[in-house]
């Protein structure tokens, strides 16, 4: 098994490094350019030449990819749009954002394994119908629309907050009271961010407890005299969750841009409003170092998921030649 991880794990490095290369050749070769957004159309064509030579554009673009690639091991990598270092404005974000992403993984998986296990236990009823199609629902509806008709709603029937992080006058409040009103903050973007996690994976889950129950060693559990709960919970749920673990390796990264669209709807200070603030001033590079961590939590993830898949089935090896 650790033949098997360190050799993922090098796999990954020239997948990754392709990424970045793709990334950065499409990034470039964009409509508009960061000086363009900075300077007036007036600006004499000397001044421009001079930036143009500070950020390294007048390089060929292999030469401007590798200088990228320098700063950012050498940690000088600094922002086209406020010159500060790109690092520590991502690091500045990275809380906000592990916050709502950490808060939304648990919301799918408290909810999206168990309506999905009560779905294959009761299939066909009234309320798996209607789970079914709250599930099409909640896959097929935009995020972005659904988060403006909910802050409408919510605006308008009780005053819930519905922008950044935290309340602005906070001062002379106590830790429990800044707690809860991080936590009131926090509850539309989470579900917002949830709700199509919570959908898809329901469906997955109904699916695949559905396919085990019809499995010989679930009808020799019956004959053995267990419980209907026993069989459900003790024997095939562990099995059911195979799937789910393997989705699991694409959620986080799958979360985290769905955040860039949450993030800007709800203005939370997060590394998503960061991404999307750094296109629109075309601030190359924020938008790689934050692609770059995008793709890395992919691979990553799905190295997690054929690992927890490994622990969750014992039958499984991986083979190490």
């Amino acid at each position: 098994m650790t033949k098997y991880v360190l050799k993922r794990f090098l796999q990954c490095i020239p997948t990754l490094f392709g990424i970045t290369v793709i990334s950065f050749v499409i990034i470039h070769i964009a409509p508009g350019s960061p000086i363009g957004m900075q300077l007036n159309p007036k600006t004499s064509p000397k001044i421009v030449e001079e930036m143009r030579k500070n950020y390294d554009l007048d390089k060929p673009l292999h030469i401007q990819y590798f200088l990228w690639l320098k700063k950012l091991f050498s940690g000088r990598l600094y922002s086209f749009k406020d010159g500060k270092p790109v690092l520590q404005k991502i690091r500045e974000r990275l809380p906000a954002t592990l916050i709502l992403n950490i808060t939304s993984i648990l919301l799918i998986f408290g909810f999206a394994i168990p309506l999905g296990v009560f779905s294959a236990t009761h299939r066909y009823s009234f309320l798996d119908n209607l789970g079914t199609l709250l599930a099409y629902i909640g896959i097929s509806i935009p995020g972005f629309w659904l988060a403006y008709i909910l802050i409408l709603g919510v605006v308008k029937l009780s005053g819930m907050p519905v922008l950044g992080m935290r309340t602005f006058a906070v001062e002379g409040l106590r830790f429990l009271e800044l707690a809860l009103d991080r936590i009131w903050h926090l509850v539309l973007p989470s579900l917002i961010l949830a709700i199509g996690g919570i959908a898809g994976i329901s469906r997955y889950m109904r699916s695949s407890m559905l396919e085990v129950i019809r499995q010989d060693y679930i009808r020799t559990a019956y004959a053995k005299g267990l419980t209907e709960d026993e069989v459900y919970y003790k024997h095939a749920l562990r099995n059911a969750l195979l799937p789910i673990i393997t989705i699991f390796g694409f959620l986080i990264p799958g979360l985290i841009g769905g955040s860039v669209i949450v993030e800007t709807v709800f203005a939370w200070p997060g590394i998503g409003r960061l991404a999307y603030q750094s296109v629109l001033s075309r601030d190359y590079p924020t938008v790689m170092t934050i692609m770059t961590i995008s793709a890395f939590l992919t691979l990553f993830g799905t190295l997690v998921a054929d690992i927890l898949y490994a622990v969750a089935d014992p039958r499984i090896r991986y083979g190490t030649k």
